[in-house]
């Protein structure tokens, strides 16, 4: 496998980053996991514009889905090549109607089905291209999902937005490669189930006994590297920051 990330600035995009999104490669197949602020021409970086098999929105919060209203456009009004067919995409129940609602001005009530294929997400497993997909709902104030992504006897985790829960060890248990929010500043943000900070990320990393851990979602007024100080402290495993344009392979 090989993980590309595309954006991964937490709540706005940075001067450095765009906001959460991460593409997944094996065999030939692309899954995006979000597709934030600014991660659309970011991903024209890496991919073609039309290269992409699935998408996975963890939750429905902008700065992990809106990049979804400039792709409909791109999907929906192709005229080189016609309309692209309905792509899978794997989010939250009302993600159809929640991104009609924020594009405002789609042809119809259902426009956006028409190059989406939406399936709804609840925790379990199943096979996607060449992935074997597990799933578990995480602690966020909205529906919200982390996934974890096997091939070839290989796994990448990624969080999504969560705070602490036992859902988050479980799901990255052993995995190769966890991608794991730190929003929070350790000893001075204390807000339960809404983000994890840098200490809090690390010690889900060493519960579950992950192979690295990749801290990501970091929002411009949050010092990464503080973040990253307080995750080793706990966790003794190899560990960085994500930073746009990072690419790791399993």
């Amino acid at each position: 496998m090989k993980l590309t990330v595309v954006g991964c600035s937490g709540s706005f995009p940075s001067a450095e980053s765009a906001c959460s999104s991460y593409l997944v490669e094996a065999d030939g197949f692309r899954l995006l996991l979000d597709m934030g602020n600014g991660a659309l021409g970011e991903l024209q970086r890496h991919i073609g514009l039309y290269d992409l098999d699935a998408i996975f929105l963890s939750h429905l919060h902008a700065d992990h889905c809106i990049d979804m209203c400039g792709y409909f456009v791109a999907r929906y009004y192709r005229h080189e090549g016609g309309r692209c067919p309905a792509l899978p995409v794997y989010a939250p129940d009302g993600a159809e109607q929640r991104l009609t609602t924020a594009y405002a001005d789609t042809p119809s009530d259902t426009s956006m089905s028409e190059v989406f294929d939406f399936h709804a997400l609840k925790p379990g497993s199943f096979d996607l291209g060449p992935f074997h997909i597990r799933t578990e709902k995480v602690c966020h104030p909205v529906e919200a999902y982390g996934i974890r992504i096997e091939h070839a006897g290989k796994s990448i985790t990624y969080s999504g937005d969560t705070g602490v829960c036992d859902e988050l060890d479980t799901l990255a248990a052993g995995t190769d490669l966890f991608l794991c929010e730190a929003s929070f500043t350790y000893g001075k943000e204390d807000i339960p189930g809404l983000h994890l900070n840098g200490r809090e990320a690390g010690a889900h990393a060493a519960r579950a006994g992950v192979g690295r851990l990749v801290l990501t979602h970091i929002p411009p007024w949050t010092d990464g590297e503080r973040n990253l100080a307080d995750a080793r402290a706990v966790y003794d495993g190899p560990s960085e920051l994500a930073y746009a344009g990072a690419v790791y392979e399993l």
